[in-house]
């Protein structure tokens, strides 16, 4: 069943086709289809027993967005306990959002944002009290996306990534009560 749907333009092959997005949870049967996603768009890939266990373990933070019946899109996310990104020295339950892809005649068509934004809910309803993802500091276009939905930078990590890179790690309150205080970590922008 279908998350939401919306009205998407986006080009498949030499044609442009308006299509209506729209998003799903993902099932096993999807792997194949998330797995090249996940080749065609990230220098990071993971095996694919990695997205089965990140799927059972929040199933409703496994999404997939869809456009005339092909998946362009997924967003893949977990739940954890750990030291908060927001507020100094609590302990709290956080939604971590792993990967997002989205294939590249796709982009720039809001396909990115729907996904967060239902991942966000989903990880709010499993009782995460905010959530974090790492982004690469080059990628200038998530980052944007990413400071318009809320979110803040935490910290930067030197050399995160495989390759070397430098990872942004941003974060947003799920719950008024997670909402930065004068405790804020890392409240500054990129």
């Amino acid at each position: 069943m279908p998350y939401s749907i919306h009205p998407f333009r986006c080009p498949f092959e030499t044609a442009m086709l308006t299509e209506k997005l729209s998003l799903r949870q993902f099932d096993t049967h999807d792997l194949e289809s998330v797995i090249e996603i996940n080749r065609t768009c990230l220098p990071e890939n993971y095996a694919g027993f990695f997205f089965i266990d990140t799927y059972r373990s929040c199933p409703a933070g496994f999404i997939l967005a869809e456009v005339g019946g092909r998946i362009v899109g997924y967003i893949m996310c977990r739940v954890e306990h750990g030291f908060s990104d927001i507020r100094r020295l609590k302990f709290v339950r956080k939604g971590h959002i792993i990967s997002v892809a989205v294939l590249p005649e796709c982009r720039r068509n809001g396909v990115a944002s729907e996904l967060v934004k239902q991942a966000l809910k989903a990880l709010q309803e499993a009782d995460a009290e905010e959530c974090y993802l790492e982004v690469r500091s080059t990628n200038a276009s998530a980052i944007k996306l990413y400071y318009k939905l809320g979110f803040s930078l935490a910290r930067k990590v030197a050399h995160y990534y495989a390759d070397g890179a430098e990872a942004l790690v941003m974060a947003i309150p799920l719950r008024k009560e997670a909402a930065p205080s004068s405790d804020t970590v890392g409240s500054q922008t990129a």
